[in-house]
């Protein structure tokens, strides 16, 4: 996998931090905090955070990075996406399993299925969902942590997902598809399961699910992050991915299916949270007067103009 540009963001009631370092003990190598934002006076008003008190805390588990926001009880996590992990001993299934369970749920038994000799499927104490399955690395493209996102619309919305997923990005590719066949729960021809990769490489996977998990659908719990080089990137990606005037809001969009992105530059954090507070005030103010993000309005107001 190339550098990571798209990056799972994922929504706290205040517990990011203490979510982050449980998730670094479990995977442990190429596990770690990389970096801490905390709010500020600026916005107090929309945010409603205490200043000083943290927002954001970037971290890795086995290489790949995942951010954690404390942003109070307003959204919580479904199995509209969860995250597949490869393991290739089945004492780290089990020991993966066992870690993930406490204080959580099995939504799938950890035991023999089709798909593989050991799998499950948990819900962790935070509400977060894992699938948990016995593997080679080497058909994820070594990717041990893929997005995994679920699709439950009565018409079967995967593979339209996923077609215009990889038209966005440059260098992607639908590396395979399973349909379902005859007389099975979803309609013939749907998505079972599909692997797909964006951006030369970041693995992501999507299936279509019955009906009767409706209440599965995505919301801006987990969204999905892409930093962006220039302000050409982030129009490119607003225009082709917005589908929801009303949820345009900092960055933040909604896909046609409903899916939660963040587009935003690259260095965006570094501005606000600098450590001349007034720049940085400065930066989120702006910040949260934009819908799509303006680099040069920002830059400017970062530097006082």
């Amino acid at each position: 996998m190339s550098t990571q540009k798209i990056i799972p963001h994922l929504w706290f009631d205040y517990q990011a931090e203490e979510a982050a370092g449980f998730y670094i003990s479990i995977f442990g190598e190429n596990s770690g905090t990389k970096e801490r934002t905390y709010y500020t006076e600026a916005g107090q008003d929309i945010h409603g955070m205490e200043a000083g008190s943290l927002m954001t805390v970037d971290f890795e588990l086995a290489g790949y990075k995942i951010i954690a926001l404390n942003a109070g009880p307003l959204f919580h996590f479904t199995p509209a996406i969860s995250f597949y992990v490869t393991c290739e001993t089945e004492t780290e299934v089990d020991e993966l399993w066992h870690k993930l369970s406490e204080g959580g749920s099995a939504m799938m038994p950890l035991k023999k299925y089709d798909w593989s000799e050991k799998y499950g499927w948990v819900k962790d104490k935070y509400g977060l969902t894992w699938q948990i399955s016995l593997g080679q690395l080497e058909d994820v493209h070594n990717q041990k942590i893929i997005p995994s996102l679920m699709f439950v619309s009565e018409e079967g919305q995967a593979e339209e997902a996923v077609n215009l997923y990889t038209s966005l990005f440059d260098d992607s590719d639908i590396t395979g598809i399973l349909r379902y066949g005859k007389n099975e729960d979803q309609p013939e021809g749907s998505v079972m399961h599909s692997q797909f990769q964006l951006n030369n490489g970041e693995v992501f996977m999507a299936m279509d699910s019955s009906p009767e998990h409706a209440d599965f659908t995505f919301n801006e719990a987990i969204s999905l992050l892409v930093e962006c080089k220039n302000q050409k990137e982030i129009d490119h990606f607003w225009e082709k991915l917005s589908s929801d005037p009303k949820a345009e809001q900092c960055g933040w969009l909604k896909d046609k299916f409903g899916l939660s992105w963040q587009v935003v530059p690259e260095g965006m954090n570094q501005m606000i949270n600098a450590n001349d507070s007034e720049k940085a005030k400065q930066a989120m103010n702006a910040m949260l007067q934009m819908k799509k993000i303006d680099i040069q309005k920002l830059q400017e107001a970062f530097q006082g103009k």
